[in-house]
């Protein structure tokens, strides 16, 4: 997957019953198993929480992935530079 050609595409989730989703702008799967999905997105990593989740669709060259399951929660995991660097400091 080029990681340029991914930054173009637009970020879009589309939650179905709490079933199915489908997200794009995906640029990689950190990890995945049947309750919890990390996904990293151009708009920040995501963590996917749920039962019997499993990818039905992966498109690499596209950035997209369909996940079915019952998904319990969606959450943007982003750590903000601002916040490491007051840690950071405070640690020197």
């Amino acid at each position: 997957m080029d990681k340029d050609s991914i930054q173009s595409f637009n970020h879009n989730i589309t939650l179905n019953e709490r079933k199915n989703i489908i997200i794009t702008g995906v640029k990689k799967i950190d990890s995945f198993d049947n309750e919890e999905f990390l996904l990293e997105t151009t708009m920040g990593p995501i963590v996917i929480k749920g039962e019997d989740l499993e990818i039905i669709k992966l498109d690499t060259y596209q950035g997209s992935v369909s996940i079915k399951g019952v998904v319990n929660s969606l959450t943007y995991n982003e750590t903000t530079k601002k916040e490491e660097g007051v840690f950071s400091k405070l640690f020197k």
